[in-house]
């Protein structure tokens, strides 16, 4: 068998496919490369006008699927749609429920304006006018006339002297009439000792004067009220004629939102009823603006901007902690001489509120993660509409006093990001999830590569060289990037769209650019920067290839040995992953054909691996004892493994030392081996087989150097997965080590044990010189010892006849 061309060891990047000398000679991309898919699947959402077309974006951190979702909302939203301003303002009427406005963009802090401009001009001129010498001097004089009307109406009700002898009218605490003894009022026991005639005479004239007072007190009640009336209208006319005009202008100004308008309303007559906030110092009030950062000025005529669009472009909020303050919004409080006062200025906007008419991006973990937010998203998607409660009240029983804004209406998409698993979850055990996130962006790991994808991925590389603000690279830089980014993908024909690895690359080959006073990022920049990360994380690595280079752990990279085979793992330390040799050992005894795993029965080996010892041993029976009982046990091992091993990719190793145990032939110790194996003996793809490679490579330059007859068995289905490191590249190119590819387990043998696997014939007799034919004797002389031992027991036991 042939080794493997250096050609389908390394795909290399061919630099007349990128007809470019530097990336400057580009055009950024303005979209993420790869992924159209998941744009397809966002363009879908938004154009719904529906509810419930919410966006969950699947795919491992790293995709930048934010990047593509910000790229694409900036370049594709629909700019049609209406962005408004929301406004609280007081309710006059039920000061617990501030009432909502809502403003076209950009208005919001005009009105916002122009009410702090109306306040503070009546601040200075109410108490300037109700002080005025005009003023005063109408006040005082419907004073007067009150009085006056008040001294005719008590002077017509005085009793006449003929009735003042029979009652006097006494007021301590209220009005009360009693019969008179002379000049003194009668005293209970003096009025009971008077005639019934009498009594009667003087109960008859105490009513009759009852009745003219009431008369008169409800003539005084009347002109009371009538003064009061007038000093209101006196006010009403004095405001109106300072403050009328320029709300009447407002109103011409805002004639268009009703809404806004009916405040104004409110705002003129709620005017005249507090008016003593303008003329009276009101220390609690100047306190609450004081600690809540507002302007001295009468509150109750603030308005409070909650959301503010400056332009009429379609909002999109990136929400990094989805708390459920920060989300829906919250109520904050003032605390004045140890008590908590509130009102609907200190209502403070959420995500969504901003968000509004537009889109929020958020993680899906984190909004999981926070309590009370995930049903209260749910909650708000439903209503379509957003209440802003108080988080204490819904953590605690407490009654505590507090503002019930009017809820804003909710017109959002919700894009949330998120991985695999929990999409899942949320599909399996939320029955809303589904109903509200109807739109999944399913993000690609990888793309296909092309020609043509290659100049896209080298546009994509512009496109962060712009965005980092990076130096520009080189044809050749890009070439190897484009060329770790197949080996990142673990296929020649692939390139991963891990975005945020290719930039981390970029940074770190910029860094050294830099520090080489480079004006462009050349391929040794890119070279150095792969070399630096990997020196970085292999120090684990090393740890262990230094037990290799003193022999702790034992190796053979040169020789035959019987049923010892050099299989190949590879190992993972925190996104860094190696290839290891390990040495898998097989031996042969007399017993009833079993395979006996170690690993599986000292509960080391996983159901992957177990799995695969029994698809081997299935081959097994299957191959020497179809039609006689198989009389050799065989016992699997992975020599000093001291944890859990686990896949099945180990199996073509372990059937390879079986073999060798069974026949005797010796395994070549200068090649290992990896790949599965099915039941009918072909050889099935495993993963990692760079890492797998190199891993043994690395093992026989420790091992006392390349001797040029070693080498690694793959599966052929791994070729296409073949980046390998240049080192081992030029190592092939120079003779020095081999890769090889089988199919089939009898291409492995073969190769293995320098002997031909051999083929049945008709009769299922394999070649007595092959590796089959040799097993197949040696199983048939053991059939024939074993009846030659019954026929023996029999001869001495004839009872058993």
């Amino acid at each position: 068998m042939k080794s493997l061309p250096l050609h389908q060891l390394y795909k290399a990047c061919v630099l007349k496919d990128l007809p470019f000398k530097t990336t400057k000679q580009l055009e950024p991309l303005a979209e993420i490369v790869g992924q159209n898919r998941a744009q397809e699947a966002v363009r879908f959402a938004l154009a719904m006008p529906h509810g419930g077309y919410n966006v969950y974006a699947v795919g491992r951190n790293g995709l930048g699927k934010r990047t593509m979702m910000l790229r694409y909302l900036e370049h594709h939203v629909d700019t049609d749609q209406q962005s408004h301003d929301w406004c609280y303002v007081a309710n006059f009427e039920e000061p617990r429920i501030p009432k909502l406005l809502q403003l076209p963009a950009g208005k919001g802090t005009q009105l916002k304006q122009d009410m702090e401009k109306l306040m503070s001009r009546l601040v200075k001129v109410i108490p300037q006018t109700f002080d005025s010498d005009s003023f005063l001097e109408r006040s005082e004089q419907l004073k007067t006339n009150t009085a006056k009307s008040r001294k005719t109406s008590w002077r017509r009700w005085r009793p006449r002297p003929s009735a003042k002898k029979s009652a006097s009218l006494t007021t301590p605490g209220g009005y009360r009439l009693v019969a008179m003894n002379g000049d003194e009022p009668h005293t209970a026991e003096s009025f009971q000792a008077l005639t019934d005639e009498q009594r009667d005479k003087f109960e008859d004239a105490i009513n009759k004067l009852e009745k003219k007072l009431r008369q008169a007190l409800r003539k005084l009640a009347d002109w009371e009220q009538e003064y009061a009336d007038k000093q209101q209208a006196l006010n009403q006319e004095t405001l109106e004629s300072i403050s009328g005009h320029q709300i009447d202008e407002l109103i011409e100004k805002y004639k268009d939102l009703p809404d806004v308008v009916a405040f104004f309303e409110a705002v003129r007559a709620d005017l005249v009823e507090n008016l003593e906030i303008f003329l009276d110092d009101n220390e609690e009030q100047a306190a609450i603006a004081y600690a809540s950062l507002d302007k001295k000025m009468p509150r109750r005529y603030l308005v409070n901007v909650l959301v503010h669009q400056k332009t009429n472009e379609v909002p999109m909020v990136v929400e990094d902690n989805p708390t459920y303050h920060n989300l829906f919004g919250y109520v904050e409080n003032v605390t004045y001489k140890g008590t908590v006062f509130t009102d609907f200025s200190l209502i403070r906007p959420g995500s969504l509120h901003r968000a509004n008419g537009g889109y929020l991006l958020m993680d899906a973990i984190k909004v999981l993660e926070q309590p009370f937010v995930w049903d209260g998203l749910k909650r708000a998607l439903r209503s379509k509409s957003i209440q802003i409660n108080s988080l204490e009240r819904e953590l605690t029983l407490s009654g505590t006093i507090s503002i019930e804004p009017e809820s804003v209406p909710l017109d959002v998409k919700i894009v949330l990001f998120g991985d695999r698993e929990t999409w899942m979850l949320l599909q399996e055990y939320d029955s809303e999830f589904a109903e509200l996130f109807r739109v999944t962006a399913d993000f690609e790991n990888e793309m296909y590569r092309s020609d043509d994808s290659q100049l896209l991925y080298a546009k994509f590389i512009a496109s962060l060289v712009s965005e980092k603000k990076l130096l520009h690279c080189s044809n050749k830089a890009v070439a190897r990037v484009i060329e770790h980014s197949a080996r990142m993908a673990e296929h020649q024909d692939r390139l991963s769209l891990h975005a945020a690895d290719i930039a981390n690359l970029l940074r770190e080959s910029d860094f050294w650019a830099r520090q080489a006073g480079a004006k462009l990022i050349q391929d040794l920049h890119v070279e150095r920067a792969l070399e630096s990360a990997k020196y970085r994380s292999s120090r684990i690595r090393d740890q262990f290839y230094d037990s290799i280079r003193d022999g702790t752990t034992l190796v053979t990279t040169s020789g035959t040995c019987v049923g010892q085979v050099n299989a190949l793992s590879v190992l993972s330390t925190g996104g860094f992953e190696f290839g290891l040799s390990n040495r898998v050992t097989a031996t042969c005894y007399y017993g009833d054909g079993a395979v006996m795993d170690i690993e599986r029965d000292v509960k080391l080996g996983g159901n992957l691996h177990s799995k695969g010892v029994m698809i081997l041993s299935s081959w097994l029976a299957s191959h020497f004892a179809v039609n006689d009982p198989m009389h050799l046990s065989a016992s699997l091992t992975f020599e000093q493994n001291y944890g859990e091993v686990d896949g099945d990719s180990a199996s073509l190793a372990e059937l390879c030392a079986l073999i060798s145990s069974l026949s005797g032939i010796p395994v070549r110790q200068d090649l290992a081996i990896t790949g599965s194996v099915n039941q009918f003996g072909e050889v099935q793809p495993i993963g990692g087989v760079n890492e797998k490679v190199e891993g043994f490579f690395t093992t026989c330059q420790l091992k006392g150097g390349l001797s040029g007859s070693q080498g690694v068995i793959v599966p052929s289905t791994n070729v296409q997965n073949l980046m390998l490191d240049s080192e081992v590249v030029q190592a092939v190119r120079g003779g020095q080590f081999a890769v090889y590819a089988v199919a089939r387990v009898e291409e492995a043998i073969t190769l293995l044990l320098g002997k031909p696997a051999g083929k049945a014939d008709d009769k299922g007799r394999y070649p007595k010189q092959s590796v089959f034919g040799i097993i197949q004797q040696r199983l048939e002389k053991m059939r024939e010892h074993e009846r030659q031992e019954h026929a023996r027991d029999d001869h001495k036991d004839p009872s058993i006849h």
